[in-house]
């Protein structure tokens, strides 16, 4: 099976950015982990910090093949109606992950524009959201 994450802006500062609210492992570390945790499974990593090459890649996903998306779009998935159109354009099913609890925060990152297509949503686990997300679509 083949699972494809995908991170959004500044989750490349992961480890670095508000350690408080992210904890201090970079997903570089943790994707070494979930790697090994799900090692029959073959799990690729985009990360990008512009909004288009996010949409460019969920795109491209819909023909490679894809089990299930999981995407924290970070920033984005309260303001983009880009990338809720190109969720709902494409067959591969997402699943949406927040690292941090976003009904917690700012009101501004209540609004989830993704939510409605999505198959479903994880927020608040911290890093332990990818890995119920994977496997979810291992459950299947």
């Amino acid at each position: 099976m083949k699972i494809l994450i995908i991170n959004g802006p500044n989750l490349n500062l992961l480890g670095k950015r508000e350690p408080s609210i992210y904890g201090h492992q970079t997903f570089e570390e943790y994707l070494v982990q979930v790697r090994n945790q799900f090692s029959t499974t073959q799990l690729d990593y985009f990360q990008h910090n512009v909004e288009g090459e996010l949409v460019n890649r969920l795109h491209l996903a819909d023909d490679e093949g894809y089990a299930g998306i999981v995407l924290n779009a970070g920033g984005y998935s309260h303001t983009s109606v880009a990338l809720a159109d190109a969720i709902a354009g494409i067959r591969t099913p997402v699943i949406a992950v927040h690292i941090s609890n976003i009904y917690s925060r700012e009101s501004e990152r209540h609004t989830e524009l993704l939510a409605q297509y999505v198959e479903g949503g994880i927020f608040g686990l911290g890093l332990q959201g990818y890995s119920l997300a994977i496997q979810s679509f291992l459950n299947r």
